[in-house]
């Protein structure tokens, strides 16, 4: 991998969880493996009063307490941290940031680049960037300047568009990278190369062959200490708005014609463009949402999502989202995609299931086993291919068996995660990972109307925690005989289950 040019990451929200969680260990970890350029800054800035000495030991402790770290090397990582001290809402302070990287710079006869990453509340998702470029911090006469935006990228689809407007009223699509951190799993760019460079399998990926797919995305947990977050957001907004449609336009995008981000992008952009819209008979039929309820589970009493902290007493909240979706294109026309995400489930599993049609034949046809191919994304990330052979003995009678891949067993491989993978690929300024903005704007108005149908006092069901959500979900596949695959903990053993 090309090790980028030199920059300065400048990280707001420096104090928060996300920064010392996920990106301070990407780094990190980047730094150890000699990925990052050898002139490169960590600027921490919040509005916490921190010299830089007393950041960097903040940086230290956490990192000692969360990974595996070497004292000399995380000792010279740390040297390389910075801290700002500024008010986030008041523009004149950004000029405190400007002098820094100014007096950065100086030091250096190179250009230097800067990526700006916003960990902050998505309420200063237009602030900071009307801040920045009141100071000429997007200017890229001296070296490049990139954004990268967390999700959610609005509220809805109206406030999405009015975000995408502020932001490019003062950084171009180009400089703006919306890090949706499922794109970076190696086992959802995976999904891309099993399809398109294995020529048995994508010859079968269409509607002559397969007969539905599945998308699951479960958690175990519940909102944890998130419910005041939770409450805004639910698990459409949370989850199917972003990283399950992005998982399904991989699934069901068409072969791009080169790998760089305009040409995947484009590709991803016209999957979501070809989703049905979603009809007021569809989201009667064809929706579930659901909210979990008390439980005990495994001797533990499990509190139900309206006793949790912060959540409403006569909450109308999902936890819960089962959808039964069709993309209106040659390839998928006809064939349905049953999405499904929820918290308190069982396990925590995101795979998706090809489900192949059952062969024509008469004969050999008749009691044979479903064919399917699971892929994975997380736990135990592997594919699982299901398919009959004969049973031992007289006659033909046909036994379902199974061949697996799991990405454990790769030797010498090394694996980026999803936060080192994507912040490497900002600073190369490779987009084909990030969402754009028409993409975000299709998600969006795809999900709009059941936004909508929350607000219907029938809509929601509930179910108890650690079961596969409500029993009317079960009904959307059964309606057509078809039921969910239950994944299991170990992907190799298609017996077992967490119930």
């Amino acid at each position: 991998m090309v090790i980028p040019e030199n920059s300065d990451i400048v990280i707001f929200g420096a104090s928060g969880d996300l920064t010392y969680r996920k990106l301070i260990p990407a780094l990190y970890h980047l730094y150890v493996n000699q990925m990052l350029p050898s002139d490169f800054s960590i600027l921490g800035v919040s509005r916490t009063a921190n010299s830089d000495e007393e950041y960097r030991e903040k940086v230290r402790a956490s990192l000692v307490k969360t990974e595996k770290t070497d004292p000399e090397k995380l000792a010279a990582f740390c040297q390389h941290v910075g801290y700002q001290a500024i008010n986030t809402l008041d523009c004149d302070d950004y000029g405190k940031l400007q002098q820094r990287l100014e007096e950065k710079a100086a030091q250096s006869a190179a250009p230097r680049n800067t990526l700006f990453y916003l960990a902050t509340p998505p309420s200063l998702y237009d602030v900071i960037p009307a801040s920045l470029a009141a100071h000429g911090l997007n200017d890229e006469s001296t070296g490049w300047k990139r954004l990268i935006i967390e999700k959610p990228f609005g509220y809805d689809l109206e406030t999405a568009q009015e975000l995408d407007k502020k932001l490019h009223k003062h950084f171009k699509e180009s400089q703006i990278f919306r890090i949706d951190h499922y794109l970076g799993k190696e086992t959802v760019q995976n999904l891309l190369v099993f399809r398109f460079a294995n020529g048995m399998f994508e010859p079968l990926w269409n509607r002559n062959f397969i007969d539905y797919v599945e998308i699951t995305a479960a958690e175990f947990l519940g909102v944890e200490e998130r419910g005041g977050y939770y409450e805004n957001a639910g698990a459409v907004r949370d989850m199917l708005q972003n990283h399950l449609l992005q998982v399904l336009a991989m699934v069901a995008m068409e072969p791009p014609s080169a790998i760089n981000g305009n040409v995947m992008r484009d590709e991803v952009a016209k999957v979501l463009n070809s989703l049905q819209p979603l009809s007021e008979e569809d989201l009667r039929k064809n929706l579930v949402l659901g909210q979990y309820t008390a439980s005990e589970l495994r001797g533990k009493e499990l509190a139900g999502y309206r006793e949790e902290p912060g959540v409403a007493e006569d909450s109308r909240t999902e936890t819960y989202v089962g959808l039964k979706a069709f993309i209106n294109n040659w390839r998928w026309n006809g064939v349905p995609f049953y999405i499904r995400t929820g918290k308190r489930l069982p396990t925590r599993v995101t795979e998706v299931v090809i489900h192949f049609k059952k062969t024509p034949h008469p004969v050999f046809g008749k009691d044979a086993p479903d064919n399917k191919l699971v892929l994975r994304i997380q736990p135990d990330e592997g594919i699982l291919m299901n398919f009959a052979l004969k049973r031992p003995g007289a006659g033909f009678k046909t036994q379902e068996v199974a061949m697996d891949f799991r990405y454990d067993e790769l030797v010498d491989s090394n694996v980026l995660t999803a936060y080192e993978r994507l912040l490497l690929d900002a600073m190369a300024g490779d987009s084909t990972l990030f969402a754009r903005s028409d993409a975000v704007e299709a998600c969006w108005r795809y999900v709009q109307p059941i936004l909508s149908f929350n607000q219907d006092p029938h809509a929601l069901f509930g179910y108890a925690c650690g079961t596969w959500g409500p029993k009317e979900a079960d009904e959307l596949l059964a309606r057509d005989n078809r039921q969910w695959r239950f994944p299991c903990s170990n992907l190799t053993d298609t017996e077992y289950c967490e119930l």
